[in-house]
This record gives structure tokens, C-alpha cells and sequence, in this order.
């Protein structure tokens, strides 16, 4: 049986099957959150009483609305935005995507044109912020964004939220909270390349405990 190191080495190159999606159009819900890099630096920190900056990676997830899979997962340094990782987690999507569905993190320019470029079709549903204004093609040509503002201003957020579907994000932060249940709120390997060969792992067995037990995870309209 290979020891600790050995496995720790190996998981340098050790390639994981990346999640496939259904046949349909999934409904993209994503969020982030952020994990903390954890060993030996912080059993001493905890016995020695010792002060030491925190050091933590963000995680990056996609999640198919219907069925709760992780679809896609990005892993970076805690300074990198949500929003510069929507095309990175788009290229790992392997499937053509209905709506991409974010918090106001998400509201910016370049997050639509990552859509655009990668899912010309899907609807960017992303609550825009309380001082946004209409394009200045609003009147000729109204962006998607312009939409949304458009109902905001006629019914309000609350009837936004609902007659856009952004209410079913409420589940990529109960799959947030999963993950952080079932596999823990740190990573234990230190090289990117191993984390990121943790991360994959962990997002396979969250899949497949929902594979073989599924959960009421049902997404509601």
C-alpha cells in the first residue's frame, strides 16, 4: 500500500474524470467560496498558540439546477473575482447551457460577453445592481441586461426574482453547504496541482452520493 507521500506525489498527475451533463440545456447555477489550506503549519498554530496569516484558495462551482450535479469546479487564489472565472468554468461545462444564474458578483460586462461567446442562446439571469442604468441602446436595442432592469422597474426585484427563475440559486448555496458538510471547509495537499487534483475528487464523490441516493433536490419554478 503506498504511503502518504507516495499518494501526495501521484496526485500531481493524476488524471480525474471531469462531470459530464445530461442531453438538455442545463440551468447553470454558480457561486464561490472560499477554502482554507490546511497541515502540519496549522496543528502547530493550534498547539503553540502561534499567530500566522490565514492562508486560503477560492472555489469556484457550477451546478446543473435539476439535478444538483457539480458540473464544472475552478480553483484559484483568494484574490481572483467570481466573475473573472465564468469562462474558465464555461470551458468545463460539457454540455450546451439554458441560463447561466449568478449573484450580483456577476453583474458585470464581461460576464455576459463570456456567455455570449460560449453559450450564445442562454439567458443571463443576474440581479443588477441598485445603481444600474440602461444601456445607451436601451431604447433601439435592449441588451438582456436592460431587460432586467426594465421588469425590476415594473415589478419590482421580488417579482424579478421570481419570473426570472434567480430563486433557484438558493440551491448552488445548499450544495455550497454540502460540501462544506460532507468533505470539510479546507484543502490538505499544498502544490496547486494536487489541490486541484483534490477538488476534482471531491466533486466526483459529491456526485455520486447523489447518484446513488438522491436527496429531495428538486428545482422549483
Amino acid at each position: 500500500m503506498p504511503d502518504h507521500s507516495t499518494l501526495s506525489r501521484r496526485g500531481e498527475t493524476l488524471e480525474v474524470a471531469r462531470p459530464r451533463c445530461g442531453r438538455e440545456p442545463v440551468h447553470l447555477l454558480v457561486d464561490s467560496t472560499g477554502l482554507q489550506l490546511r497541515g502540519p503549519g496549522g496543528w502547530l498554530e493550534e498547539k503553540h498558540g502561534t499567530k500566522r496569516r490565514r492562508a486560503w484558495r477560492m472555489l469556484h462551482l457550477a451546478i446543473d439546477a435539476d439535478t444538483g450535479q457539480i458540473v464544472a469546479s475552478v480553483l484559484t487564489d483568494r484574490d481572483a473575482d467570481d466573475g473573472s472565472q465564468v469562462g474558465p468554468l464555461l470551458d468545463r461545462v460539457d454540455g450546451s447551457v439554458a441560463a447561466f444564474i449568478g449573484d450580483g458578483a456577476y453583474d458585470r460586462d464581461d460576464v455576459y460577453t463570456e456567455v455570449a461567446a460560449h453559450h450564445p442562446d442562454a439567458a443571463v439571469v443576474v440581479p443588477p445592481r441598485s445603481s444600474a442604468v440602461p444601456s445607451v441602446a436601451a431604447e433601439t436595442a435592449p441588451t438582456q441586461r436592460d431587460a432586467h432592469l426594465q421588469y425590476i422597474a415594473e415589478r419590482g426585484r421580488m417579482g424579478w426574482q421570481r419570473a426570472s427563475g434567480y430563486n433557484w440559486r438558493a440551491l448552488v448555496e445548499a450544495d455550497v453547504s454540502r460540501w462544506k458538510r460532507v468533505i470539510g471547509d479546507g484543502l490538505r495537499l499544498r502544490t496547486d496541482g494536487r489541490q486541484a487534483t483534490e477538488v476534482a475528487i471531491a466533486v466526483n464523490v459529491l456526485n455520486r452520493m447523489l447518484e446513488l441516493g438522491r436527496p429531495e433536490y428538486v428545482r422549483v419554478a
